[in-house]
């Protein structure tokens, strides 16, 4: 994998980048969907690639294992052929999955136990057997085994919990560079900056990640729960420590305006739940402001969903139409608004590149952030 830096903004630290992996380039910065267990919910391959516009999406380690598990990914010939997805994808390792679970979960010097949230039968992560599981689904982006801290936690524990994070990540590293990619395509090992919210612990976890020299890096335990400033200040911190030449992913994040801070902070990737998630509560995100289509003043709208954006569901549906079917709990309706909040990410995250390339994304960046956040 290569990353190939473009542009950047001459005010802000934003750029525009190319991600080169052998399932296609990527163009930074990029929105990835979430499909945690194989799939994002309600929309179709053929949507993703060709109405979305998706380049890469997202799995899970946590759940491919324990469904439909590793014997049936293997036979399928990885995650890829099993979705028949052919463009790239990463997986997150399940630290935060496992962090979620914590009254059924232990955390030992080896690993990991835990019971699953699906039948209550116990397993154990180890940070060997979660590249070994990561191998077998055969992403392109795997992502190193970490636990993931909640916020708020007590200094002493953000900080055994990142010491722990690093021992793992060590073992991690020589299971990647011992072991060989399943599916005659590459694989990248991306480490997880850890520290929660103290400046200290963040600044020790990046210089350590930054010193595995794997082809990009991420910044996980943040969008847990603290103000959305102390995330940027975090973010920032970080990113003056990561390697510029290096693609930088923070997990979990988050609403389109956290998104375009973010990236004027030097971040190139994205992932969240948010826009598939409100979308089948009815809530929109648009260029103008956001929407919660369930209201009764978009009964008799019959206006294209976001109009001018380019993205066909857009123009075919109309508001009135998308209330009705969602005020019903139409399958279609969760269907429409979904492609229509995936699509705007994209497009969002597009724009943003756009702009830094032309030296421009300040202004826009302010004006944009503005329109994303205001209620319809």
């Amino acid at each position: 994998m290569k990353f190939e830096l473009i542009a950047t903004d001459p005010v802000t630290k934003a750029r525009a980048g190319i991600l080169h992996t052998d399932h296609g380039p990527i163009e930074t910065p990029i929105f990835m969907p979430v499909g945690t267990v194989a799939t994002v919910k309600a929309v179709h391959q053929r949507e993703l690639e060709e109405e979305i516009k998706a380049q890469i999406i997202l799995s899970n380690t946590y759940h491919l294992y324990l469904r439909p598990g590793m014997d049936i990914i293997g036979k399928a010939g990885g995650v890829h052929a099993f979705m028949n997805w052919k463009k790239p994808m990463l997986t997150d390792s399940g630290g935060y999955q496992i962090f979620s679970l914590s009254s059924n979960r232990k955390l030992t010097e080896e690993g990991a136990l835990f019971q699953s949230h699906i039948d209550g039968s116990r397993h154990q992560f180890t940070p060997e057997s979660v590249i070994d599981i990561e191998r077998t689904i055969g992403a392109d982006i795997m992502m190193a085994f970490d636990e993931c801290p909640p916020h708020p936690c007590e200094y002493s524990y953000a900080k055994n919990s990142m010491d722990l994070t690093h021992r793992w990540l060590t073992r991690c590293v020589q299971r990647f560079k011992e072991t060989e990619p399943l599916y005659g395509h590459g694989q990248s090992l991306f480490p997880i900056v850890q520290g929660s919210v103290f400046k200290d612990l963040r600044t020790q976890s990046a210089e350590c990640i930054a010193s595995q020299e794997m082809d990009g890096n991420a910044i996980g335990g943040l969008s847990v729960g603290e103000p959305a400033e102390m995330m940027y200040e975090m973010t920032d911190l970080v990113c003056t420590i990561l390697p510029k030449e290096k693609p930088r992913y923070l997990m979990g994040v988050g609403t389109p305006e956290n998104i375009l801070e973010c990236i004027a902070l030097g971040i190139d990737m994205f992932d969240c739940v948010m826009p598939t998630r409100n979308a089948r509560n009815g809530m929109l995100f648009t260029r103008e402001g956001i929407i919660n289509i369930k209201n009764k003043k978009w009964e008799d709208d019959f206006s294209p969903i976001d109009p001018g954006t380019g993205i066909r569901v857009d123009e075919n549906h109309s508001k009135a139409y998308l209330r009705h079917l969602m005020g019903l709990n139409e399958r279609l309706g969760a269907q429409i608004a979904s492609i229509h909040n995936l699509a705007f990410y994209l497009w969002l995250v597009g724009e943003a590149r756009k702009h830094i390339i032309d030296g421009t994304y300040t202004d826009w960046k302010n004006s944009m952030a503005k329109k994303v956040t205001t209620r319809l």
